[in-house]
């Protein structure tokens, strides 16, 4: 009985890494990747990082996407939430063709943005700390996403009665078709044929003999 309870056992790392990797990739996404040293400051994570070009809002969009597509697979059942796995494994190979895109060609734009009009020039600029946490989040966000691929059958699901009540009560309760003769046999009986409660057929019955 272990084997089968293993990837059951795989569900809350797995999300918890997946869902961690994606929204410090998201936060640090948002925020600037290059930035410009104050003159005779020390070129490090404190860098000032408010200048034209300094941002890569393709890494925003799909580490959100990936986030998403983690929340969408933590609430459904079945085919649906193996398809937002597959989402999940493909935003987070996504996000690590954005950080390295990003990287090569954030330095370019900045060289003729606003800082080197200013009159510093390009060896000014360097990566801040949110770049690298972009990076190492993207690294870390590809493992859990393609595990989850693997493992999604097996994981926990949410029970039915999480559903909306009217998809609930349409796949519970069968429809009871019901003819004009059905609702005046009913209320020449003195019950309410509104309440949805299933017509008796007995010996008060017009339509059949006793």
């Amino acid at each position: 009985m272990a084997e089968p309870d293993r990837p059951r056992r795989t569900f809350g790392p797995v999300a918890l890494a997946g869902v961690g990797t994606a929204a410090l990739a998201a936060l640090a996404g948002s925020r600037p990747w290059l930035g410009s040293s104050s003159t005779g400051g020390s070129a490090d994570a404190s860098m000032t990082a408010m200048d034209q070009g300094t941002r890569y809002p393709a890494a925003s969009a799909v580490s959100l996407l990936l986030l998403a597509a983690w929340g969408v697979l933590l609430v459904t059942r079945g085919r649906l939430r193996r398809a937002f796995a597959v989402v999940a494994a493909l935003a987070s190979l996504g996000l690590v063709v954005t950080v390295v895109a990003g990287y090569v060609t954030l330095p370019d734009q900045a060289s003729s943005g606003f800082d080197q009009l200013m009159g510093r020039g390009a060896q000014d600029t360097g990566f801040t700390g949110w770049f690298w946490a972009a990076a190492v989040a993207a690294v870390l966000a590809v493992p859990p996403a393609l595990l989850a691929v693997r493992l999604v059958p097996g994981w926990p699901e949410m029970g039915s009665r999480y559903d909306a009540p009217a998809t609930r009560d349409t796949q519970s309760e069968p429809t009871v078709a019901r003819t004009d003769r059905d609702l005046w046999t009913e209320l020449d009986e003195g019950r309410d044929p509104t309440s949805g409660e299933e017509p008796r057929r007995g010996a008060s019955d017009p339509g059949r003999s006793v």
